[in-house]
């Protein structure tokens, strides 16, 4: 597991083990990664959190055009052998997206349910930003490249 912020860690562990989750990510809506666990090569993490992030962007934009305000909530998949949950939540510090891929030992209700406790302690933990940014700042690959180092241990 890596953080980026030591006080998602205990967050991060306690939805892995209790979601049965094999993969998992956490980052800002715009992709930025802020947490992974499962993941051996940060290009499959840069990859994910690219995708997620326009996957959620996307299916709010088609929520908006049929009507639907309140949005779809989390996108699901349940295959043969395993099942994807990616969903959005609000923080203090701007929305954030959560990426589960979970084995045949559990269910989307249980990582549902794991899921929403795991938002809402983020919720509740996050520190308030000291800094208002913008959501793709100037320096936005220069920070990305820095975070997939930090979160990998690579200089």
């Amino acid at each position: 597991m890596r953080v980026l912020e030591p006080w998602l860690a205990e967050p991060l562990r306690e939805l892995v083990r209790e979601s049965g989750a094999r993969v998992a990510l956490l980052m800002t809506a715009s992709g930025q990664v802020l947490a992974q666990h499962g993941f051996t090569r940060s290009l499959d993490v840069m990859a994910a959190a690219a995708l997620g992030s326009g996957i959620l962007a996307t299916t709010g934009e088609l929520a908006r055009l049929v009507g639907n305000e309140a949005g779809f909530g989390a996108v699901v998949h349940q295959g043969r052998q395993q099942g994807v949950w990616l969903a959005g939540f609000d923080t203090p510090r701007g929305r954030w997206v959560g990426l589960i891929v979970f084995g045949r030992g559990s269910t989307t209700g249980l990582v549902r349910l794991f899921f929403e406790r795991f938002a809402a302690r983020i919720q509740a933990l996050a520190p308030a930003p000291t800094v208002v940014r913008e959501v793709l700042a100037e320096g936005f690959e220069r920070e990305l490249d820095a975070s997939l180092r930090q979160l990998f241990g690579t200089s």
